[in-house]
């Protein structure tokens, strides 16, 4: 996949319409309202430093949280305008909404390198209906777009898809980043590739499993969707989480998850790939803790992580593996009883990072415990976004990349 990118334009003195991925949450520390991670931000500094080099006036459009349609407080973008200049070492002026009057003087008074940020554009409910005349007075007085909202590149929203439908536009630098290294795991991955797929939720990542299921070489189960294959294998679970059913209230879409696990595990079998499901657990009745092998937890007991000889397996595996991609922690590893599994399978992949394996981490689960048992550049590739990444590895096309691809 080829994509339109900041060197394809001539971008020299334009007004910028920067689409970035700061849907951030904000915390409140001594009365102020500080973002609670910088990483996305920090993401987009080599963009906003080329436009900034390209004399451009760059005019910042993201929205944050879910404040349907009325301005909230605490999900205005103060504090992300004031901690990207801190990052960049550069003014951040900030503007009160992203359409109007007001908006359009202070886009038309802007000098050549000046940043200005808009206000959420979630604030109006013409937002995430994807209306066409308000993506119109989005792209006012501006030249052309660059997109490094990767994050959101699958939805159909006003600042999304709407905004390029009305101006020229090329992906920025994280953008680019995020779809060469994904494309990558898709297309040509080295080989033997190898799976890591964990957390509470399979929901969200059941396509993804489907798609990598045709590419990699082997899959490994951890975490509570562990449990749903477990149960499609028809061990007796205690009263260890599971999302078997879903209902999408929107489609009115009733899901078995655990009819879907059966359908992959069948899949499986049949192409000669291996999905390996953990062979012992640890478990707790939230007072005592102990390791079993999977073939029946006990009434009121409950899986937690994954127990050493897993570890172990996969830890094999990950060492004899050149491409590792892992999305969802092996355990409930906000509870340092619980860790364990989790931190053993980050250990085998940055010693495989260590030998010139390429290592993917996804997922802001994920991304919190790398942070607990190291640092992020462990690791060759950090994804930032959770349902555009699952969403581009299940093989769906991101609403976004059609007026994207050059």
């Amino acid at each position: 996949m080829k994509l339109k990118t900041l060197e394809s334009i001539n971008l020299k003195d334009k007004t910028i319409l920067y689409r970035a991925p700061y849907d951030i949450d904000v915390k409140e520390a001594g009365g102020i309202l500080e973002v609670v991670d910088d990483m996305r931000i920090k993401a987009t500094l080599p963009t906003l430093e080329y436009l900034l080099k390209e004399s451009c006036k760059i005019v910042i459009l993201t929205y944050v949280g879910r404040p349907d349609g009325v301005v909230v407080e605490n999900l205005r973008t103060t504090p992300h305008a004031e901690k990207l200049s801190e990052l960049l070492n550069y003014p951040v002026l900030k503007a009160d909404d992203c359409i109007g009057g007001e908006v359009d003087k202070k886009i038309s008074n802007m000098q050549p390198q000046d940043i200005l940020m808009l206000e959420n554009v979630r604030f109006h409910n013409e937002e995430m209906v994807d209306d066409d005349s308000f993506a119109e007075k989005l792209c006012l007085g501006k030249d052309l777009i660059v997109f490094d909202g990767f994050s959101q590149a699958h939805r159909i929203h006003a600042s999304t898809t709407g905004i390029l439908r009305h101006l020229p536009a090329v992906a920025g630098r994280y953008f680019e980043g995020e779809i060469k290294t994904l494309s990558h795991l898709l297309e040509n991955p080295q080989r033997p590739f190898t799976v890591i797929i964990g957390g509470m939720k399979i929901s969200d990542k059941v396509d993804a499993v489907l798609n990598l299921l045709q590419i990699a070489d082997t899959i490994l189960v951890g975490g509570a969707v562990a449990n749903v294959f477990l149960k499609a294998q028809g061990k007796v679970l205690g009263s260890s989480f599971i999302e078997d059913v879903f209902v999408d209230k929107v489609k009115r879409e009733k899901k078995d998850w655990v009819e879907a696990a059966k359908e992959i595990l069948k899949k499986a079998q049949l192409s000669g790939k291996k999905i390996i499901i953990p062979s012992d657990l640890m478990i707790s009745d939230g007072v005592l803790t102990k390791i079993i092998t999977t073939e029946e937890i006990p009434a009121g007991w409950a899986a937690f992580d994954i127990g050493p000889d897993t570890q172990k397996t996969f830890s094999d595996i990950i060492n004899k593996s050149k491409t590792v991609f892992t999305n969802g922690p092996m355990g409930k590893f906000e509870d340092e009883k619980f860790r364990a599994g989790s931190l053993a399978i980050l250990d085998a992949i940055k010693e495989l990072k260590k030998v010139g394996g390429e290592t993917i981490i996804a997922g802001g689960d994920t991304i919190d415990l790398v942070r607990m048992g190291g640092n992020l550049e462990d690791y060759s590739h950090i994804s930032l976004a959770g349902g555009a990444t699952s969403e581009f590895l299940a093989g769906k096309v991101l609403p976004v990349l059609k007026a994207l691809e050059e």
